[in-house]
């Protein structure tokens, strides 16, 4: 087998081969290191002699102080997960980014270990007894992705967990919920809907909500409802100019990549979200809303429209992000309710793990630990 090596490929290379391998995550094409300003973005690819065969994006966060990095690759990178030789990818990834200057580097391998049909969930959270997704018999468990665990564990790697969750406020979540979409019409949607979700749809459809795309024009008023449920769910707001940032970066090379959805009622915004568009897959990202009209469940009508775009445009799944595992009474569970009652299901992902690079490797990552303990 012929060994790979890494290195930097330009822009239009890593968008070359996303066009020949459509199912990356939207945090590993290279318009992702635009809306980062903070990090230092580069494309890298895997090569079997001339061949380019894997290409990630990689951000580097410099240490203050130090001209050394954190290396971070959320939701990648999308190799072959399913080699008994993970390290025939990782070496020379890792090799690269030594050369870079990388003192750590931390991954977000795209699998999901185990996934719940919304019955089942629904079932749980009727049941007092049950506390946490776990507890729950799962519709499917996959072999490779926990194969694939203790394989990382023996090159070095450990889950960040329990590295104490190091690095510049980091992380994608560890459960989300996906919506099937492939080989499915409107009406099989229409009826994997729980009966509150139907309910919520009828009340917004009589009451004359309306849905429609935005513009970069209404993102102020996009923010300001955003805002309002930062502030109701507990949440740092991002500012205007982050969002106003990705909708340059996401649509500069497709003009369909980021779309803004407003639901309206007598000419108000009352709900809005973005969905981000990429290969396979549709995301649905900073969902907002107000107090005025929430009784209109015009969040419900919103997400119902997205979602019939995405089924119709080709997308094969809509991701509706993070979901809390925890299946008791607290803020979270009714965004849990929400997002499975539209028949999703719920889903673990493997996980980011990281692993020390060189000699002062470990060193300058619990450098990094005491830096953000005194942030």
């Amino acid at each position: 087998m012929t060994s790979l090596y890494v290195r930097e490929i330009t822009r239009e290379e890593h968008l070359a081969h996303l066009r020949l391998s459509p199912d990356a995550s939207h945090l590993q094409i290279p318009e992702w290191g635009d809306v980062k300003p903070d990090w230092l973005p580069e494309s890298v690819g895997w090569f079997e002699g001339e061949a380019m065969v894997a290409a990630a994006l990689v951000l580097y966060r410099p240490l203050p102080g130090t001209r050394r990095y954190l290396a971070y690759l959320p939701d990648g990178p999308a190799i072959d997960w399913r080699t008994p030789r993970p390290e025939r990818w990782l070496d020379p990834l890792v090799a690269h980014l030594e050369r870079i200057g990388a003192f750590s580097v931390r991954i977000g391998p795209p699998l999901v270990v185990r996934h719940w049909d919304a019955a089942t969930v629904a079932a749980g959270i009727a049941a007092p007894e049950i506390r946490h997704l776990r507890e729950l018999p799962a519709a499917g468990i996959d072999g490779f992705a926990l194969d694939a665990a203790e394989r990382l564990r023996r090159l070095g790697w450990r889950p960040c967990e329990e590295a104490g969750g190091r690095g510049f406020g980091l992380g994608q979540p560890r459960y989300g919920c996906h919506i099937p979409l492939a080989g499915r019409s409107v009406d099989d949607l229409r009826d994997a809907l729980a009966p509150h979700w139907e309910q919520s749809l009828n009340t917004a459809e009589t009451a004359g909500v309306r849905i429609s795309w935005g513009s970069a024009s209404d993102l102020p008023e996009f923010h300001s409802l955003y805002t309002l449920t930062a502030a109701h769910d507990g949440f740092k707001a991002r500012p205007l100019d982050y969002f106003q940032r990705m909708w340059k970066a996401l649509n500069a090379e497709d003009d369909d990549r980021l779309r803004l959805y407003l639901a309206q009622h007598d000419g108000e915004t009352i709900s809005a979200a973005l969905m981000i568009n990429v290969g396979s897959r549709a995301w649905h990202s900073y969902a907002a809303s107000g107090r005025r009209g929430r009784q209109l469940r015009p969040s419900s009508l919103l997400l119902w429209r997205m979602l019939c775009d995405a089924q119709a445009g080709g997308a094969e799944t809509y991701d509706l992000r993070s979901i809390t595992p925890a299946l008791t009474e607290d803020r979270l569970l009714g965004r849990l309710r929400f997002k499975t009652g539209t028949g999703g299901r719920a889903v673990e992902y493997f996980g980011e793990w990281e692993r020390p690079i060189g000699s002062q490797g470990k060193v300058l990552q619990r450098a990094l630990g005491v830096y953000l303990a005194r942030r």
